[in-house]
């Protein structure tokens, strides 16, 4: 099961011709609980693409002061898409991306989470962008879900 509690989102983007809403985001893979003697959690961190597909109705409401971290992304409403004939797809949902200082709703038919480099191991959450390799949308390297 995927999670992205404290994602850093570093850009978004939507492309109209392909109904995409793209994120640029950290995506932690793993928290790792202090050992003996430290504090706090360390985290492995990798760069990633999200993209959402088939995307329409898109509301943003985001008031960030220093930057997006996600709280959660939720899927509801369950129904069959208006194209489902063309798309060949035959669900779609009303999606919340729920951040610390907002939200992004929209109808979807699902996702797919490109990982653009290996994991980096740290005390934060979030990568430098010389780390992460600057701000991309790529997904043609990793993993795809």
């Amino acid at each position: 099961m995927m999670g992205w509690h404290d994602a850093t989102v570093h850009a978004f983007a939507f492309i109209p011709e392909k109904f995409e809403l793209l994120l640029d985001i950290d995506y932690i893979l793993q928290w790792v609980h202090p050992q003996e003697g430290e504090t706090y959690f360390k985290f492995w961190v990798a760069p990633a693409t999200l993209i959402f597909e088939n995307v329409y109705d898109l509301k943003i409401d985001l008031e960030p002061a220093l930057g997006i971290e996600l709280q959660d992304i939720r899927r509801a409403d369950p129904k069959s898409p208006a194209n489902a004939e063309s798309i060949g797809r035959d669900q779609e949902w009303r999606w919340t991306i729920e951040a610390h200082d907002g939200e992004i709703t929209f109808a979807a038919i699902g996702f797919h989470q490109y990982f653009r480099r290996a994991p980096s191991f740290d005390s934060v959450q979030s990568l430098p962008l010389d780390v992460r390799g600057g701000f991309s949308f790529g997904r043609n390297t990793g993993e795809e879900r």
